[in-house]
């Protein structure tokens, strides 16, 4: 049984930190700590980035079977949705859980015909994710030839680009036809 709880201010820390383990397995799966894209303290993604996405938006913990298996956060206005975060704590990967959670947060949305989210180029395990089981489409490839247009740090030139991810971020859109 899979539940989406809004995220309780005595949770806050323990969510940052589970969203940290989550984030920095893929990283480390991919490029170990040989590189430069961790934010802060060897942390692919920093406290004040999710601080700033749980002020912005609405977490939720991810709950299976009463015990908390990960997180995400949301901002909804009016028929658009952004996933800020999503994350499955590593010991639960590949039991359905992510995709469980993200049918609930649709069922919460009805509302919501247009979703959007970003991930790192290099984390495959999330384009799968996002694409196949989700019923996400990449609409676009944010890079040093091509940078996010709403983020003011991806605007460096190609020479002076060295952002967290110069390689690049995809975006996904899930369009839902009512």
């Amino acid at each position: 049984m899979i539940e989406l709880k809004p995220l309780e201010a005595s949770d806050k820390e323990q969510f940052i930190k589970d969203n940290q383990e989550a984030f920095n397995y893929g990283a480390l799966e991919e490029f170990g700590m040989r590189d430069n894209h961790f934010e802060e303290d060897e942390q692919i993604i920093s406290r004040e980035t999710i601080e700033n996405s749980i002020a912005e938006g609405e977490a939720y913990r991810i709950v299976v079977d009463g015990k908390n298996a990960g997180g995400l956060v949301l901002r909804v206005e009016g028929t658009k949705g952004d996933l800020d975060l999503l994350f499955v704590s590593p010991k639960a990967h590949s039991k359905g859980i992510g995709y469980a959670a993200w049918c609930e947060v649709e069922k919460l949305y009805p509302e919501v015909t247009l979703w959007e989210t970003v991930t790192p180029y290099f984390e495959k395990r999330n384009i799968h994710f996002y694409v196949n089981r989700c019923g996400f489409h990449i609409v676009e490839f944010y890079n040093s030839h091509h940078p996010d247009p709403n983020d003011p740090d991806s605007s460096a030139t190609l020479d002076e680009q060295d952002g967290q991810f110069p390689e690049g971020m995809f975006r996904f859109e899930k369009r839902i036809i009512k």
